[in-house]
């Protein structure tokens, strides 16, 4: 009998993360979903059981390093290995001119987005090195904005353009281990984060504009073409956006 393989879902309780923990859970993956609020994550445990698959969910503040220890203690205890992480836990912060974001807003943001990425990876890393088979995949979601900036987000930003290079790191480090490391960087899903985009967000030229977005399982369908690969082969970065948003060239 094959074992089953485990997927680790951080942010799994809503929008990106829920439509990639689905998906993931559609190919046979026993998922484990991980986030802050408990209602949410139960909420994607119960549309995975609904169609058959096995889910559990972790409350856990990925920027906490003592919380993302116990939630690989308790995938560790619970299944004693972990196959795929989708570091997906994010938040934009608030709007705000650089010269006028609160350092604590900053900070905020940098736990979520750029801690909780490493602290997760590097959670990954203990488990995966030790298990039998060895290794296993890490994608980080990096975003649009790990190549070009909206206006008035640093923090967030900041933190994107940082993951990029936790992805680069970490996938030569990991090589030892047999652990592939990658990135997809998701422009205009519809999230609760994107439906701002269909009533019009600011533009460089300081126009407000609405913008073209694509259905979360499109992006559900990447990872999973993402996690088929055999350990031996590795998207490095996967750029997956609606087709008319502003990106090429100029707009």
């Amino acid at each position: 009998m094959a074992q089953a393989k485990i997927a680790l879902v951080t942010g799994g309780g809503t929008g990106i993360g829920r439509a990639a923990a689905l998906a993931l859970a559609g190919i046979g993956y026993t998922i484990v979903v991980a986030g802050r609020r408990q209602e949410p994550l139960d909420e994607t445990v119960a549309a995975i059981g609904a169609k058959g698959g096995k889910a559990l969910a972790v409350a856990c503040n990925v920027g906490d390093p003592k919380q993302v220890e116990a939630l690989f203690a308790r995938i560790k205890k619970d299944y004693g290995r972990l196959d795929f992480l989708f570091n997906n836990a994010g938040m934009g912060g608030p709007p705000s001119l650089l010269e006028d974001l609160p350092f604590d807003k900053w900070q905020e943001v940098v736990s979520v987005n750029l801690n909780g990425v490493f602290l997760c990876t590097q959670g990954a890393f203990r488990l995966m090195k030790e298990q039998e088979p060895r290794g296993g995949r890490i994608v980080n979601n990096g975003s649009i904005s790990a190549h070009t900036p909206r206006p008035n987000s640093i923090a967030y930003t900041s933190t994107k353009h940082a993951v990029t290079g936790i992805t680069k790191a970490s996938a030569l480090d990991g090589r030892r281990y047999d652990i592939a490391v990658g990135q997809i960087d998701i422009g205009n899903a519809e999230s609760s984060m994107a439906d701002k985009m269909k009533k019009g967000v600011p533009q460089p030229d300081g126009s407000i504009r609405p913008e073209a977005t694509m259905p979360l399982d499109h992006v559900g369908q990447a990872i999973v073409a993402m996690a088929n690969l055999p350990l031996e082969t590795n998207v490095l970065f996967m750029t997956i956006k609606a087709t008319k948003m502003p990106f090429e060239g100029r707009g």
